[in-house]
């Protein structure tokens, strides 16, 4: 969880770049995008480069 908090920190929040954003939609939305670019297009080290979308695919057909 702490790894988790820590890349939101260095990466989500820092892409908002110091903007506050008081609309919950509009945070959420970009929330959402983030999300969407973690699980599936950021290749994480922890996971040999795959994204966490590409190693649950890889385990889900290996156990078919």
């Amino acid at each position: 969880m702490e790894r988790s908090h820590r890349i939101d920190a260095e990466e989500f929040y820092s892409m908002l770049d110091g903007v506050l954003i008081d609309d919950a939609e509009v945070f959420n939305d970009k929330l959402r995008k983030w999300e969407d670019y973690y699980n599936y297009d950021r290749p994480h080290g922890g996971l040999g480069g795959q994204t966490p979308y590409e190693r649950l695919k890889q385990k889900t057909q290996a156990q078919a």
